[in-house]
């Protein structure tokens, strides 16, 4: 019973930040009418800033994809976990997570520069986990590359090397970092 009040919950939450959205419908000022300032307006974005509705991923493809209003938008080339097959299972598999999740907050870190965290594990990871008697893993994040100097960064770029996030190069990670808001849809397919 407590699972299907969990999956309730979060069908709810879902819905209710995809539902709420404000649209303002700005009329020209007259002439002999001075502006008013409307408090709590967002700018409208401009064509170099697209609203990111979905971060997906194509683990198979080790492609990540941006998407906006339905349609890809950008596509990055991104390295795994180790044992890229199959769907995390319990803490130190190796594996990246498959599922729907949220990219919740994120963080400057020294090892991986930009990192933004996945939220990991689900309601049906953890109950999985919980059934199976094993811990289900946390911090998966999405992150760019260490700067090291005995192995540069295009050593990494077509290994899977994490142990279990999704790794990106530094300039395509700042990128995603300034595209996508905290919040967004994580969409990570097999």
């Amino acid at each position: 019973m407590r699972c299907l009040l969990a999956l309730f919950c979060l069908c709810v939450a879902s819905v209710s930040q995809a539902a709420f959205t404000e649209t303002i419908i700005r009329k020209p000022a007259s002439a002999n009418t001075p502006p008013v300032a409307q408090p709590h307006v967002l700018p409208p974005r401009s064509a170099s800033q697209p609203l990111i509705d979905k971060v997906l991923v194509l683990k198979s493809e080790r492609r990540l994809q941006l998407i906006s209003r339905g349609e890809p938008l950008k596509t990055y080339r991104i390295s795994l976990g180790k044992q890229p097959k199959g769907a995390k299972e319990r803490e130190g598999d190796k594996r990246t997570p498959e599922g729907f999740y949220w990219l919740d907050w994120r963080k400057a870190s020294d090892r991986y520069n930009l990192a933004m965290h996945i939220s990991y594990p689900n309601i049906s990871d953890a109950a999985k986990a919980r059934r199976d008697g094993v811990n289900a893993g946390s911090m998966i994040m999405i992150h760019g590359t260490p700067i090291n100097d005995e192995y540069p960064e295009w050593y990494f770029h077509t290994l899977d090397w994490t142990e279990g996030c999704i790794a990106m190069r530094n300039a395509d990670m700042r990128e995603v970092w300034s595209m996508v808001k905290d919040g967004t849809m994580i969409e990570i397919r097999p």
